[in-house]
């Protein structure tokens, strides 16, 4: 009797953290969509607040991580860098190319979140990296690549992407993945379980952010030297 009521506990639990982490996506969503169809200065803002929360978790895990002071020292630069760079690039991809090409680049990298969380429910099979995450499967891995893959090809036919082959979303799938992996690393070597506790079932914005950073600054770079553009309207 003990051993049912327990696992009904732990289904009761688990459901109840399903429903909590997608009402925080669907109210970050939400957020996140108003600021993209606005522009401007709502989505400088969003920006802006974005990046400062995730340096203040950055800098706090580095800190908490056993490293040399080399090691810490490179990943105290590389921090700013890494944010700074996304940032930049996700504002001049709204700016410069339309709402549409930055729902481009956000929808991958969600995509890529979606995908490989089902895929790794459904299939399950050999893990991608036990030492660093064990959740995480070659499974999930393939289907976040394809989910990215098929929200590269709808969204950016959509926004008119020029100067690239649609099925860059494979590659950005793969990015954000690294990017999640990465930061799974350092939360590792930090000895905790999220970066922060500001997104109730999510943890902090930097688990949130970890996979969108790398792709933001990659697809920034690109449009900044002119390898992506949007068709013209008219």
């Amino acid at each position: 009797m003990n051993a049912v009521s327990e696992a009904y506990n732990m289904a009761a639990a688990r459901k109840s953290d399903l429903l909590v982490r997608a009402g925080s996506a669907l109210v970050l969503f939400a957020i996140a969509g108003v600021a993209l169809w606005f522009g401007g200065l709502a989505f400088a803002l969003l920006l802006l607040v974005g990046a400062a929360l995730v340096m203040v978790e950055w800098f706090a895990l580095v800190r908490a991580m056993t490293l040399s002071g080399a090691a810490r020292g490179a990943l105290m630069l590389l921090g700013p860098v890494l944010v700074v760079g996304a940032v930049a690039g996700l504002w001049y991809i709204r700016e410069r190319l339309g709402m549409t090409a930055a729902l481009w680049v956000f929808g991958m990298v969600w995509a890529t979140d979606i995908g490989a969380y089902f895929a790794g429910r459904a299939f399950g099979g050999t893990r991608l990296a036990p030492s660093i995450s064990p959740s995480k499967t070659w499974s999930g891995l393939i289907g976040g690549m394809v989910a990215a893959l098929i929200a590269s090809a709808t969204i950016g036919d959509r926004a008119g992407v020029q100067g690239v082959p649609l099925w860059i979303g494979l590659f950005a799938g793969l990015v954000a993945q690294l990017g999640d992996l990465a930061q799974s690393w350092m939360k590792r070597r930090a000895g905790v379980k999220d970066s922060g506790h500001l997104i109730p079932g999510h943890g902090g914005v930097f688990d949130r952010l970890d996979g969108l950073l790398p792709v933001a600054w990659i697809f920034g770079l690109l449009a900044l030297t002119g390898h992506i553009a949007v068709r013209a309207v008219g």
